[in-house]
């Protein structure tokens, strides 16, 4: 098992209750309300699957390469406003349509970007690890929202032969960037060291014997400031592992039982995708060896296919 149980379980309910809270969020955009802040109307015309994912890989491409050349140029601060827009514009999305559900303000759009935008500061300038993860679970289900619409836009009446191979597609590039170039892994570094957060779930642990050293070093050092203890920790080489799920492996599942919810206009189908995508990140979990990298993508379209299988069967 790559990570303890306690740390797995944490892992594999955040990402359970991530799509259950994504599927919400879709469902309120699909059936009472629509995407705000200019989402709505994208003004893209359906296409051929082929074109469809080509214009999809071409925009992820681009991402990536300026996301690249921006790290090389050490141009945190640009990044850090990038990431501070699209997260705010993601939690305002989400908590739009929680307060439209909830009925309980005016003007919900506008509303929950002011609450969104000292959140998302929070998570990105500040390092709170509490912040991080909650925020996490409400950022995803926005953009999960804003991406069914658009490839219903884009493959239509074949969206769901689009999510198939575009899930395949990302699998490979998973594999290849974990195994073979290790991208993956620079980039986490990179947003981990310089950016100071994190894309995805992020939960570091250490064992019982470590944390009571923590705890000791604390106590002993906390009344000469913060800074100074964390010299003190750093140190006192101390080992913090890190449990980390990144956003894409989260979002990939959101839009999949999105389509699903959205094709078969039922909940259930949606349901048996969120199943067994979450199956598979446990399977993942629990055959992955400590101190590995995996890329889990194949693995979570692997249980994606099925569910997609089971409810050819079904429906």
């Amino acid at each position: 098992m790559k990570h303890n149980t306690k740390i797995t379980l944490i892992l594999i309910t955040m990402f359970l209750l991530t799509q259950l809270i994504g599927l919400f969020i879709i469902s309120v955009y699909a059936n009472e309300l629509e995407l705000p802040y200019g989402f709505q109307n994208s003004g893209i015309e359906s296409q051929s699957v082929a074109s469809g994912i080509s214009s999809i890989i071409f925009a992820f491409i681009i991402a990536l390469l300026l996301f690249i050349f921006l790290s090389k140029f050490n141009a945190e601060t640009f990044i850090r406003i990038w990431f501070l827009i699209v997260i705010s514009l993601a939690l305002g999305l989400t908590f739009t349509a929680i307060f439209h559900k909830l009925n309980i303000i005016n003007y919900t759009s506008y509303i929950a970007l002011i609450i969104a935008i000292p959140l998302a500061y929070i998570k990105i300038f500040k390092r709170n690890l509490i912040v991080h993860n909650i925020t996490e679970l409400l950022i995803y289900p926005g953009v999960g929202a804003i991406f069914v619409f658009l490839m219903l836009e884009l493959f239509a009446e074949k969206v769901i032969w689009g999510i198939t191979i575009l899930l395949l597609i990302i699998s490979l590039y998973d594999i290849w960037a974990v195994w073979k170039s290790e991208v993956m892994q620079k980039m986490a570094k990179y947003q981990i060291n310089n950016l100071k957060f994190f894309t995805g779930f992020f939960i570091p642990y250490a064992s019982k014997k470590d944390r009571d050293k923590i705890k000791q070093i604390k106590q002993k050092y906390l009344l000469k400031g913060e800074k100074f203890l964390e010299r003190k920790l750093e140190k006192s080489k101390i080992k913090v592992n890190l449990a980390i799920l990144g956003g894409g492996d989260i979002i990939f599942p959101i839009i999949t039982a999105g389509i699903f919810y959205q094709v078969y206009n039922s909940i259930l189908p949606a349901l048996i995708i969120i199943l067994f995508s979450t199956i598979a990140l446990l399977a993942l979990f629990t055959l992955a060896r400590k101190g590995k990298f995996y890329p889990a993508m194949p693995f979570i379209t692997t249980g994606l296919y099925l569910g997609m299988f089971i409810n050819y069967l079904l429906f």
